[in-house]
Parts: C-alpha cells; sequence; structure tokens
C-alpha cells in the first residue's frame, strides 16, 4: 500500500472560504491595553486565519474579516477579558466551502 504525502499549507484552503464582511460590526474587539499580556500576544501566533498583528505601538490588534471563527482567541483571552467576543450576526461572517 502506497500512501501519497502531500504539504499543504492552512492559507493554501483558507481561501477556498468566503467571508460576509459586517462593516462596522466587528464580532471580536481586542479590549484597550498598553501592552500585551502573554496570551494576546500569542494570538498573533496561533490564530490559523493570522487575523491578530501588532501595530507600531506594540499592541495587538484584530481584522476580523476572514476569522474563521475556530474560538482559539476565545479559549486564551476571553476569560481575562482581554477580548470581547460574540458570534457573527446571522448573514454574515465565515462560509466554509467544504463544510
Amino acid at each position: 500500500m502506497t500512501i501519497a504525502v502531500t504539504n499543504l499549507r492552512v492559507e493554501e484552503k483558507l481561501y477556498q472560504n468566503r467571508y460576509v464582511v459586517d462593516s462596522g460590526r466587528p464580532h471580536i474587539k481586542v479590549r484597550p491595553h498598553q501592552s500585551p499580556s502573554a496570551k494576546l500576544y500569542a494570538l498573533t501566533s496561533v490564530c490559523p486565519a493570522k487575523c491578530y498583528e501588532l501595530n507600531d505601538k506594540g499592541q495587538v490588534e484584530i481584522t476580523a474579516d476572514g476569522c474563521m471563527e475556530c474560538g482559539t482567541c476565545r479559549v486564551l483571552c476571553e476569560a481575562s477579558g482581554e477580548i470581547e467576543w460574540n458570534y457573527p450576526r446571522g448573514g454574515f461572517g465565515v462560509l466554509f466551502k467544504f463544510g
């Protein structure tokens, strides 16, 4: 039996999903902070859609467009109050092509 190994990156599959942007109403907000906690900073590398980035002041910012609604940020930061997370309104958010 032969097993085919394919080296796929997450980014190569993400383009197949579609996202309906709810302009002016992001479903995730990062609370104002001077410097990010370790968990908030971790979102810059663990978010599979790469929605979190550091700005020029060293603060974590989010661009919720393209969010896969996987819940990684909720698990890491919602209990501490560093982010505010809500489900997108009906008809908005991620549309998975194969699921």
